[in-house]
């Protein structure tokens, strides 16, 4: 689908874009230099999301953080497969570039993942 181009899209996309983090909603509302809904700012977040421009990463404490996956191959392939990595020390939340092993017990079939790891990232260690 086709979807109509605006002055908030990209003010969202080129912060995303320029980011070298993932997101949260709060942040993107205080870094944005127009004034926007709080609402409308979800609303294209969840476009971006359905789109397979963005993908969604839920934190440990559920907050949920924003990301356009730069360093990721192919980000519609691993958008909804790969880990993530949150530091506790400075706060940024990146996509993992190798493979995370798990298993799952005989019967399931894993279609979706969403792991965040959380320790110290190499910059603060």
């Amino acid at each position: 689908m086709i979807r109509r181009n605006t002055p908030t899209k990209e003010a969202v996309l080129n912060l995303l874009l320029n980011s070298r983090k993932a997101l949260s909603h709060d942040a993107i509302e205080k870094q944005l230099n127009i004034e926007i809904n709080r609402a409308t700012i979800y609303r294209v977040l969840n476009r971006f999301c359905e789109d397979g421009i963005v993908h969604k990463i839920v934190a440990e404490d559920g907050k949920q953080y924003f990301a356009i996956c730069k360093k990721c191959e192919n980000p519609q392939e691993v958008i909804q497969h790969h880990f993530h990595f949150r530091c506790l020390s400075c706060d940024t939340i990146e996509c993992l570039q190798v493979p995370v092993e798990y298993s799952v017990p005989n019967g399931y079939e894993v279609q979706n993942t969403n792991c965040v790891l959380t320790g110290v990232c190499n910059d603060c260690s």
